[in-house]
């Protein structure tokens, strides 16, 4: 098989994980091609060390670091709240001393789940519905790797709001883990 028809494979995963991380089409669709061009222009760099697609994402991770930074001034507006229903959503999960209201649920061997496809594909849906500057805050620290440093210089955050944000994106990743995949639900108490 041609190096070419390989990276034309692997073109539709590569433009969901920028979209993940960009929440915008167009820059996604930027990084991706960058990626893709720059994969072509030194096929020697490869070099069979790892997988394709995992080297191919290294270069991507790059790429959409680079949109961060060139697009820092743009602004990406969603149609939902940024903050809708954060506060209703921690009141349900902790009590006033900060205590979780319920204890959480036991999500029984998380080794094995995470060699799951299926909870890889539930936890990347749950990250989608993230709202987008929760969801980008937490990609660029979980995802890409980023120390908390260099996520409050280029998003021009104070680390205490940084550490918020951070703190909401698992709450909400949880509550949309534990319903579609743990398969716990809320119980009226």
């Amino acid at each position: 098989m041609h190096f070419e028809t390989e990276l034309a494979q692997h073109r539709t995963y590569l433009l969901r994980f920028a979209r993940l991380q960009l929440r915008n089409d167009a820059w996604a669709e930027d990084a991706v091609s960058e990626t893709l061009l720059a994969a072509l222009s030194k096929p020697q760099s490869f070099g069979n060390k790892s997988q394709l697609k995992t080297w191919l994402v290294g270069i991507l991770k790059h790429k959409v670091l680079d949109m961060f930074r060139s697009n820092a001034r743009e602004v990406c507006l969603d149609s939902e709240g940024e903050e809708g229903g954060a506060e209703e959503l921690e009141n349900l999960l902790f009590k006033a001393d900060g205590h979780f209201a319920q204890t959480p649920a036991d999500w029984g061997n998380p080794e094995q789940d995470l060699h799951s496809r299926q909870f890889f594909l539930v936890l990347e849906a749950c990250t989608d519905k993230l709202p987008a500057v929760l969801g980008r805050v937490f990609l660029m620290r979980e995802w890409l790797e980023l120390s908390s440093e260099e996520i409050c210089k280029d998003l021009g955050l104070t680390p205490t709001n940084l550490y918020v944000q951070l703190h909401r994106a698992r709450i909400r990743l949880r509550e949309c883990l534990d319903l579609n995949w743990f398969g716990t639900s809320k119980e009226a108490t």
